[in-house]
């Protein structure tokens, strides 16, 4: 401290920056993946900056909005897009710990917020609180997230009056994010084509149930047309940060991403393992996530690793898991079908080893217990039969059992299957 009171000190600040490479490592994300359970995500400082200050510019941040964001900071979204704004940009951001759809709008107006964040189930949860007077009397004008559900989106914007939706999609290790930045209601995200020269993503035909990429003749990938159902894909170039690809700490990993010779010899592209499905306008539109991995609770859920976990529990029964829709939700909800055909499955040591094991977004909300083995000739359970089958009782003689708030699973009945069919069940 000097004798005018301010601090002083003897280090050259002038020589850090010369230390700095935008290319450095500036922090690991973990993510679910899409291809096995969670992996390291790498993020220098280029990809930080090129994430925060792509929804800054594109959405019209301004200077004097305030975030609401009650993401967890851990989460790409919320730690690196939304305060991401808040260190590069100067915007102000008010932070909840623990989201709460009770409280959502009331802390907007407290903190005089105009722009707010959201994963899908944050917006269904928000829309299903019953309706006050701070529905409308906040002044949110902007919402920007990913997983915000078609079927939902009229009714959220329109009784709680927001006039823009900037709905995003990408993956924290990936090299190809889209970007809803002219309100375009369902989209994902905007490329015309007299841009992809400078941002080459494309859609490429694939097996929609396996998420097999499909290949010519000539063993080339085949670009889809428009309203074409395909894996969204982005064209790797070291030398562009825009079409870079870092991946993730485990470089092996980070190889099953890449795609070779994909349009030409020699060619590689990022892997999204997502179907999505563009328009003749540029507008894309996300479908479904190839193979078996499915999301849930804004995290992806890899479907091997969950059978691995339950078979263990189980004595090494067979098990397959997979993904069901549920109403007016997001994402997909796990179901487990165990072959248990002696009835000797202990549920409560089940519910116990899966709540050990599985983090909550993993665990099963269904466990059907089969008597037969549904085998095909390649001597494996058939998943897909099972996941048309559904929850649905109507088709289904197994008995099934639906995860309780506290971790436990108990019968499911004709009612709870009513409920979830009318959108109303809070999951």
């Amino acid at each position: 401290m000097d004798s005018s009171g301010s601090s002083s000190s003897n280090v050259d600040l002038s020589a850090i920056p010369n230390d700095i490479s935008p290319k450095d490592k500036l922090v690991y994300i973990y993510t679910s993946g899409t291809t096995g359970m969670p992996k390291a995500a790498v993020i220098t400082n280029l990809r930080y900056t090129f994430m925060a200050l792509g929804c800054y510019y594109m959405l019209s941040f301004r200077d004097d909005d305030i975030i609401y964001n009650s993401l967890p900071l851990y989460h790409s979204a919320g730690g690196m897009i939304g305060v991401g704004s808040v260190l590069l940009c100067g915007v102000t951001a008010a932070l909840r710990k623990k989201f709460s759809a009770s409280n959502f709008w009331a802390d907007c107006i407290r903190y005089k917020c105009t722009v707010a964040q959201y994963i899908g189930e944050i917006c269904r949860f928000v829309l299903m609180t019953p309706p006050k007077p701070t529905d409308t009397q906040h002044s949110v004008r902007l919402m920007f997230g990913n997983g915000l559900r078609p079927q939902i989106w009229p009714q959220f914007v329109s009784r709680f009056n927001i006039q823009q939706i900037g709905e995003f999609y990408g993956s924290t290790e990936g090299n190809s994010n889209l970007l809803n930045i002219d309100n375009t209601m369902g989209a994902v995200g905007f490329v015309p084509n007299f841009a992809k020269a400078i941002y080459p993503v494309t859609l490429i035909r694939c097996d929609e149930e396996t998420g097999e990429i499909i290949r010519g003749p000539d063993g080339f990938c085949i670009k889809c047309k428009a309203g074409e159902p395909g894996v969204f894909v982005g064209k790797i170039n070291p030398k562009k940060a825009l079409n870079s690809f870092v991946g993730y700490a485990d470089k092996a990993a980070s190889e099953k991403k890449v795609l070779h010779d994909v349009f030409r010899k020699g060619d590689i592209f990022f892997n999204s393992g997502d179907i999505l499905v563009q328009d003749l306008l540029g507008n894309y539109y996300f479908k479904d996530r190839t193979g078996d991995t499915f999301r849930w609770r804004g995290e992806n859920v890899a479907t091997s690793e969950v059978e691995g976990v339950i078979t263990t529990i189980v004595g090494l029964k067979d098990c397959a898991v997979y993904g069901v829709d549920i109403p007016e939700t997001e994402g997909k909800a796990g179901m487990a079908a165990i072959v248990d055909p002696e009835g000797k499955v202990d549920l409560e040591q089940l519910a116990a080893g899966i709540r050990a094991s599985l983090p909550a977004y993993a665990r099963p909300l269904f466990i059907r217990v089969l008597s037969e083995v549904p085998m095909t000739t390649t001597f494996k359970l058939k998943k897909r039969d099972l996941q048309v089958d559904g929850y649905d009782l109507g088709k289904i003689q197994d008995p099934i059992y639906f995860l309780q708030s506290n971790g436990t699973y108990r019968r499911f009945t004709a009612d709870d299957h009513e409920t979830i069919k009318s959108g109303k069940a809070r999951l």
